[in-house]
């Protein structure tokens, strides 16, 4: 982009289809004014401020890459400090058509409707959307988290009752006209989970902002569009193979998901990096509620326990699909802090869990990087974070 500052031309992305020049005065899009939109930590989730109807009604989002349904609470609920009131908003057409969605932990039902939103630090413009308000949830707001609804970036095939409910993306991309290309960089790594939520982030639509990202982005395909489905190749920890078979990595299926607070592996894979992990780290005893995430590991305030643990390398497929790129996962990722116990404790969790059903890249991982979700050329990027 001429005049950014931030780097050479050629190097970038989309420079030459147009995608880095709508960022120049009077374009539509301008990808700064999206740095720094989101708020959160990896345990609860990050989230954007919106605008919704008329007059409009401001609530915090979740940003989801692994659903398709835009959702906020339409009711009081205890946990939820505010709700959007479609009675208040002369602009809010319902549908009438009653949709439930389940998630891996959690379920809301409620109704379909439309309205206008706008978002103060996103698009310039209003857009109308198709918005669900919920009436009735479980395990789905939680006791402190600060958001109240769920923005769901995945593709239609996943979006309830049915995938011709348009998934807000996709009404951004035909409203205004912006690439079929969105970004997300989430700022928490290191920093206490449950914390003062305060751990910054950026959703970039539209487009690839380059001051987000150092050296180059590599892309893996997308392999099925529903969820972000890509393909893994191998793990390593310390370096070391775990020697699985790949299908083990893919079962039954491998996705990029905000959503989802942990890196989640399949149980297979869990315990294999588990005895890597222990085997390799420098600590002689753990016990094994750590592992399963029921127990917290604590050391003094001024040890940084890092330095015990090794490094996980997740392998996925190039676009020149003979070669792979892999992402490192350090310890300050996976290895989280979370609250400190008097003056002197620092006590931190395992941010790895089993899965029965896929293996998810989540938040535990996604805070070391600026992750581009290119639609328009079925592709997920991955390229080092700043922030991190």
């Amino acid at each position: 982009r001429p005049g950014s500052g931030s780097r050479p031309q050629e190097d970038a992305p989309g420079a030459a289809d147009g995608l880095a020049l709508a960022s120049e005065p009077g374009g539509s899009l301008n990808f700064l004014a999206m740095v720094e939109n989101l708020q959160g930590d990896s345990g609860r989730g990050y989230y954007l401020e919106m605008l919704i109807g008329t007059p409009a009604q401001a609530l915090n989002i979740l940003v989801d890459t692994g659903s398709s349904n835009f959702a906020v609470a339409g009711v009081p609920d205890p946990d939820v400090t505010s709700y959007f009131n479609p009675e208040l908003s002369s602009t809010y057409r319902s549908q009438g058509i009653e949709v439930t969605v389940k998630y891996s932990q959690g379920s809301w039902t409620g109704v379909l409707g439309t309205d206008v939103i706008t978002m103060p630090k996103g698009l310039y413009g209003s857009y109308t959307i198709n918005i669900a308000t919920i009436l009735e949830s479980e395990n789905f707001f939680l006791p402190g988290v600060k958001w109240h609804g769920i923005l769901g970036l995945a593709y239609d095939a996943l979006a309830k009752p049915s995938s011709s409910v348009e998934t807000f993306f996709d009404s951004l991309v035909r409203q205004a006209e912006i690439p079929n290309i969105f970004s997300l960089q989430m700022c928490g790594a290191g920093l206490p989970v449950s914390g003062s939520g305060t751990n910054g982030g950026s959703l970039v639509l539209g487009g690839i902002e380059p001051s987000l990202y150092t050296g180059e982005i590599w892309y893996t395909p997308i392999k099925e569009e529903w969820y972000y489905q890509v393909e893994i190749l191998k793990l390593e920890v310390g370096g070391q193979n775990l020697e699985l078979d790949c299908r083990e990595y893919n079962a039954d299926k491998a996705i990029v998901d905000s959503g989802t607070t942990l890196l989640r592996l399949p149980e297979k894979v869990f315990s294999a990096v588990v005895q890597a992990i222990a085997r390799t780290s420098l600590i002689q005893e753990f016990s094994s509620g750590f592992w399963t995430g029921s127990q917290l590991a604590c050391w003094d305030r001024t040890e940084k326990p890092w330095s015990l643990f090794p490094k996980i390398s997740i392998y996925l497929r190039d676009e020149n699909s003979s070669r792979s790129f892999r992402i490192s996962v350090l310890p300050q990722l996976y290895i989280q802090p979370i609250l400190g116990i008097g003056d002197n404790l620092q006590c931190y969790r395992f941010g790895i869990s089993s899965s029965t059903n896929a293996l998810v890249i989540g938040a535990t991982v996604m805070e070391g990087f600026y992750v581009i979700f290119d639609r328009a050329q079925r592709r997920v990027g991955f390229a080092v974070s700043p922030c991190a």
